[in-house]
């Protein structure tokens, strides 16, 4: 069904030979789809010689797929996708971040309720709903237990929204959703080894290997921005010092232009900080860097040499084919990707360095809430009865 995803439209015969599977097999679970109307037959395949076969598409009008993101920036963004995967409604609110769970999960369900009801009349029923965090999910309760840079714990966030809306319901670290995203959606579409890395206040990760998503063995798999890179280096959120986040995420990159400027140091961002980080924004840093800003460009190259740094050691580790940038790592990529691979190719075993490419997320800001749409999309193909029944 992935591979239908990936192809269609497509015949019957091409998704047998592309998966292996024999051709009763995959009647048996095209047939399945279709009983529950989530795939549709839409004319003949007469490229070739012989009998045209009939070609299968995903039906547009089986349902509706909501997928929302919370961002430890302080905003909320909220999409819904008809079964094909075409947006159809989204938004993208902001919530303050330094409030308490329950403030943000009324905005969260307010803003979900407003996609319910902008669709649901035209495109079909909801058929599920998955919601990415910044932070550590117990997969079995969908339980949000620790997102450090929200300060929030033990948030019940899978039964909240259960209770509220009483369908397939999926809660997932950001990261690993904007992982899916891009394999499905974006630029790993074509690997089956994967790493994305996710850039905000804080560093995650999601892992791809053999074509899925690695949670390990208790579901926190991927937290990559607490690898310990300066054991003498600035307190993190999570407790410990050192972390790879406190160097490469953008509270640090902000905070280190920020520093500069308290210290007087020539930049066009001076009166874009004001004395306060938070008002710096990655746009602004586009601009200098782009208008050849020497603090911010320096700043830059300071952080591409130590994601470098790390993106060298995981990928001795995980030997990926593909290392993929999001967050502010892909919307300042141009001014970093050269160094990031400068020091991959100079820190890595070379045999793994050379097997891997770093690019730049496709789906950019979209990625997890793109991601989202496959975790939904993944469970309904699977128990395609368990949604219809």
């Amino acid at each position: 069904m992935n591979r239908m995803h990936k192809h269609a439209p497509v015949s019957r015969s091409a998704l047998a030979e592309m998966t292996g599977l024999n051709k009763t097999t995959v009647s048996s679970l095209v047939q399945e789809l279709i009983d529950h109307q989530f795939v549709r037959e839409i004319g003949f395949d007469t490229a070739g010689t012989g009998r045209p076969a009939r070609l299968l598409e995903f039906n547009p009008e089986a349902g509706c797929i909501i997928s929302a993101e919370i961002i430890d920036t302080g905003f909320i963004s909220v999409i819904c996708a008809n079964f094909t995967n075409n947006i159809i409604w989204r938004t993208k609110e902001t919530f303050d971040h330094k409030s308490n769970p329950q403030t943000a999960i009324r905005r969260l369900f307010t803003l979900l309720h407003q996609a319910v009801d902008a669709t649901r009349t035209v495109y079909g029923p909801v058929l599920g709903l998955a919601v990415g965090v910044p932070g550590l999910v117990d997969h079995k309760s969908d339980t949000l237990l620790f997102a450090p840079n929200l300060n929030w714990e033990n948030v019940p966030l899978g039964v909240l929204l259960r209770e509220e809306f009483g369908r397939l319901v999926f809660v997932d670290n950001e990261a690993n959703l904007a992982a899916l995203g891009e394999y499905y959606f974006g630029a790993a579409k074509e690997c089956n080894n994967a790493l994305y890395i996710s850039g905000s206040v804080g560093i995650g990760g999601g892992i791809i290997h053999g074509g899925q998503l690695v949670t390990g063995a208790t579901g926190f798999a991927g937290e990559l921005g607490h690898m310990t890179i300066d054991p003498h280096g600035e307190l993190c959120s999570c407790g410990s010092r050192g972390c790879w986040e406190t160097l490469v995420s953008q509270s640090a990159i902000f905070n280190r232009i920020q520093q500069a400027i308290d210290r007087q140091q020539p930049t066009i961002l001076s009166k874009k900080g004001n004395g306060n980080s938070d008002q710096l924004t990655v746009s602004a840093l586009s601009k200098a860097a782009r208008a050849g800003d020497k603090l911010v460009l320096t700043v830059l190259e300071e952080t591409a040499c130590y994601l470098g740094i790390g993106i060298a050691s995981l990928v001795n580790v995980l030997n990926p084919e593909l290392v993929v940038l999001g967050g502010i790592h892909c919307s300042l990529g141009e001014f970093m990707l050269p160094t990031i691979k400068q020091e991959l190719k100079h820190r890595a075993l070379r045999w793994s360095a050379k097997a891997t490419r770093v690019v730049l997320a496709q789906q950019g800001s979209d990625a997890c809430v793109m991601g989202g749409l496959a975790r939904v999309y993944q469970a309904i193909l699977a128990q395609p009865g368990a949604v219809t029944n």
